[in-house]
C-alpha cells in the first residue's frame, strides 16, 4: 500500500525545488492545492486543483516529479482549462502537453516522465502554440483507447468547473498570480528568456491570425443570393444575374506569396489552416495560388481531395497577377486569403470579392483586411 505521508512530503519537496530552481513555476506551484486520488489514472487538473494518483507518482523520481508539478500548474497559467471550447477533448489535451512540455524541457526543468509528448518539429509546425499545434495533429475519437500515433499525454487538461462568470474570475486571477510571480522571478535574476516571453503572451494577449482567418471565412458565407456581386458567367451572355452560394461555401482562393522572404516554417502553419477551413466551411472548391512576380503554379482541390501545399516559384513579389489570372480562368471565389509578408507595391485593382492579408511582415495594404501572423 502506497504511503500518502511520503507521497505528500515528495510534492512538498517538489514545490520547494521549483520554488528554489525555477521560482517564475514554483510560485504558482506553491499557491495551487494538490490532492491524492485514485480516481484518476495519473494526473489532471481543472486549474483550480491538481490530483495525483498515489501509485503513478510513487513510481517517480524526484526531478520526474518535479517536472510533473510543474507541467501541472503550467495548464492554468496558459489558459488551458478555461478555453477548449468546442475542440475534442483528448486532441486539445495532446496539444496543451506538447506545448508545456516543451518548454520546460528547454528550461531543464526536472526530468520528464516517460512517455511524455515532445516534439520540436511539431512544437514549431505549430508556431509554439497549442491552438497551432491542435491544428496540426491528427484527429483523436473521443473515447477511445489509444492514440494516433501510439503515445498520449500523462495527465488530463480538465475543463474548467462552475459558471463562465466563475471561470472568468478564476482566469483574471490566475493572470495576476501569473504577474506577481514573474515579478519575484525577475527580482531573483532566475527569470528566462523563454518563460518572460510566456508571460507577454499570458498578459498581453495578441489578436490571433488563426481566430481571424476563421472569422474571415465563415463571414463569406451566405445562403442567400445577392446583386452587389453578379454572376460573371452569364455577363457574357448579356445577362445579369446574382451570385449565390448556399450552406456549402462557394469557391475559396488562397495565394501563397513564394518570393525569397518568406519560409517553410510560415507555409506549414498556413497549410494546416487553409486544412482546417476546408473541413469546417466545406467549400465547394479550393483553389491554391503560388506566385512571386508571376503565378507559378495553381492547384484546385475538390472536397473529397487532399491538400498538398508546398512551395512553387522563388523571386519577386507582385499581387495584381493572382487578380488576373482568377479573373482570366474563371475563378470566383467568396474570398481571397494571401499568405505574405507584404513587401510588395504592385497590388493591383481591389477585387469584387473579400480580401485577407495573413502577414508575417508589418507593410499595410490598400484594400481588404490585414492580420499579423
Amino acid at each position: 500500500m502506497t504511503d500518502t505521508a511520503t507521497l505528500t512530503r515528495r510534492l512538498s519537496k517538489a514545490k520547494t525545488g521549483l520554488i528554489l530552481e525555477h521560482p517564475f513555476i514554483g510560485s504558482i506551484a506553491i499557491n495551487m492545492p494538490f490532492i491524492l486520488s485514485d480516481d484518476i489514472p495519473t494526473a489532471a487538473t481543472n486549474g483550480k486543483y491538481v490530483k495525483f494518483n498515489p501509485d503513478f507518482i510513487a513510481g517517480q523520481t524526484d526531478e520526474e516529479l518535479k517536472f510533473l508539478v510543474a507541467h501541472e500548474v503550467m495548464h492554468p497559467m496558459l489558459d488551458h482549462n478555461f478555453r477548449r471550447g468546442e475542440r475534442n477533448h483528448r486532441k486539445w489535451n495532446r496539444a496543451t502537453d506538447y506545448t508545456i512540455n516543451e518548454l520546460l524541457v528547454q528550461d531543464n526543468v526536472g526530468k520528464m516522465p516517460q512517455g511524455g509528448l515532445q516534439n520540436t518539429s511539431i512544437y514549431n509546425a505549430g508556431g509554439g502554440s497549442s491552438d497551432g499545434i491542435y491544428n496540426i495533429l491528427e484527429d483523436e475519437p473521443e473515447g477511445s483507447d489509444g492514440y494516433a500515433d501510439g503515445s498520449g499525454p500523462f495527465d488530463d487538461c480538465e475543463d474548467a468547473e462552475g459558471s463562465p462568470a466563475e471561470q472568468a474570475q478564476a482566469q483574471a486571477e490566475m493572470k495576476i498570480q501569473v504577474a506577481q510571480a514573474a515579478q519575484a522571478a525577475k527580482m531573483m535574476g532566475k527569470m528566462t528568456g523563454g518563460m518572460a516571453r510566456l508571460v507577454d503572451q499570458v498578459l498581453s494577449p495578441k489578436v490571433d491570425w488563426r481566430d481571424v482567418l476563421r472569422q474571415f471565412i465563415v463571414k463569406a458565407q451566405t445562403d442567400e443570393r445577392t446583386w452587389a456581386r453578379p454572376n460573371r458567367r452569364f455577363i457574357s451572355q448579356g445577362m445579369y444575374m446574382p451570385s449565390k452560394s448556399g450552406e456549402t461555401m462557394g469557391e475559396l482562393l488562397f495565394a501563397v506569396d513564394c518570393s525569397g522572404s518568406n519560409d517553410q516554417h510560415a507555409l506549414n502553419q498556413y497549410a494546416a489552416e487553409i486544412k482546417v477551413m476546408k473541413d469546417d466551411c466545406s467549400p465547394t472548391r479550393i483553389h491554391v495560388v503560388y506566385f512571386d512576380s508571376e503565378v507559378s503554379h495553381c492547384e484546385s482541390y475538390a472536397p473529397e481531395d487532399d491538400l498538398d501545399i508546398k512551395f512553387h516559384g522563388g523571386g519577386g513579389t507582385a499581387f495584381s497577377p493572382v487578380f488576373r489570372y482568377a479573373e482570366e480562368h474563371g475563378i470566383e471565389p467568396v474570398a481571397c486569403v494571401f499568405l505574405t509578408d507584404l513587401y510588395c507595391n504592385d497590388f493591383g485593382d481591389a477585387p469584387d470579392y473579400p480580401v485577407l492579408w495573413v502577414s508575417n511582415g508589418d507593410n499595410k495594404a490598400p484594400f481588404g483586411e490585414v492580420v499579423m501572423m
